[in-house]
């Protein structure tokens, strides 16, 4: 039983060539992109924080703050609004859970990425380790991404019948269209990833 992991370790401690340990070292050029995801979840922070302020303003008189909302949303109605409805501030809160469910996604490839293509995090003991980051592989990742889109596109789609009468029937088949193809790509991949994981299991 010594002699296979005696082999490793001795891998192991083989020194690696400069060119593999050059090409290696690229993965950190990655760097600046997840540093790049960063800034660009902190963007969207303070978008969400933006719109909650004018969705507050709005309830409490604002007519600023509702025309704000009203041009962000693209609602469109035949008679003017001068108040908050119920329509308004339901595509004011999906904006907002699109919003948070975009930054989960940043989260997911920034955490995920990382962990997979550059270098580990050592997060196993911290108690704040997401569960999902303990297993967490290329395969797992696409399958999680693609769930994660999937959930986006279906606020989309839902924000889009909310507020049918600011889109031509085209739009409409459009995006539907897109969300089933989305549905589809999703089954696909988990598909493909069950497939190469009893093929794996079958050869070990």
């Amino acid at each position: 039983m010594s002699q296979p992991i005696d082999r490793i370790e001795a891998a192991n401690a083989r020194p690696i060539p400069p060119l593999p340990r050059l090409i290696f070292a690229t993965r950190w050029l990655q760097l600046p992109l997840y540093a790049g995801l960063i800034v660009a979840q902190g963007v969207y922070v303070w978008h969400f924080w933006v719109e909650l302020s004018h969705l507050i303003a709005a309830a409490f008189g604002s007519e600023a703050a509702l025309t704000k909302l009203v041009t962000s949303i693209g609602y469109k109605s035949d008679l003017p609004v001068v108040s908050l409805n119920e329509t308004v501030i339901m595509l004011v809160v999906l904006a907002l859970i699109d919003v948070v469910m975009i930054s989960n996604l940043l989260i997911m490839v920034i955490v995920g990425g990382y962990e997979t293509f550059v270098s580990r995090m050592y997060l196993e003991r911290h108690p704040d380790q997401p569960e999902w980051l303990s297993h967490v592989n290329a395969s797992v990742l696409k399958v999680k991404l693609a769930t994660a889109i999937i959930g986006i596109s279906s606020i989309h789609l839902l924000k889009t019948f909310i507020n049918a009468g600011a889109y031509t029937e085209k739009v409409l088949i459009a995006q539907t269209a897109i969300h089933i193809a989305f549905l589809f790509s999703a089954l696909a991949i988990a598909g493909v990833d069950r497939l190469m994981l009893k093929k794996s299991d079958v050869e070990h």
